[in-house]
């Protein structure tokens, strides 16, 4: 197994009012297809005793993503099966803070330019 520290994606968070955004950056020389970031269920005091999760993020999927571009993920939070306003978005929750410990990850999956599907963990969160 090859440990290769380099990384194809990596993200930082945009404060715009009301909504705090991600944006994501191919490090890469080639095409990503399909960028997509799984739901991140945030957690509460219930689900930290492994309760139910009242609120999620979901980001909708970027189709192509040319070399060493950057693109912003559109996303929705979703709290209680309801989509959340901007006033309630909780994309703040994600923003890492130094010293803190990131509950969050990113987990991301593309498809390369051989057409094979790649994966890649970012953890975020405060």
């Amino acid at each position: 197994m090859s440990n290769n520290m380099t990384k194809t994606l990596t993200a930082r968070f945009l404060d715009t009012q009301p909504k705090v955004l991600l944006e994501l950056t191919n490090e890469t020389e080639t095409t990503l297809k399909s960028v997509e970031v799984l739901t991140i269920f945030l957690k509460t005091n219930a689900t930290l005793n492994n309760g139910y999760s009242q609120a999620h993020i979901r980001f909708d999927a970027i189709k192509l993503m040319p070399p060493r571009q950057t693109a912003v993920m559109s996303h929705r939070t979703w709290i209680d099966g309801k989509p959340a306003s901007d006033e309630q978005d909780q994309m703040t929750q994600l923003k890492s803070i130094s010293g803190k410990v990131n509950p969050y990850v990113l987990d991301i999956s593309w498809e390369n330019a051989e057409g094979k599907m790649r994966f890649q963990r970012i953890p975020v969160g405060h």
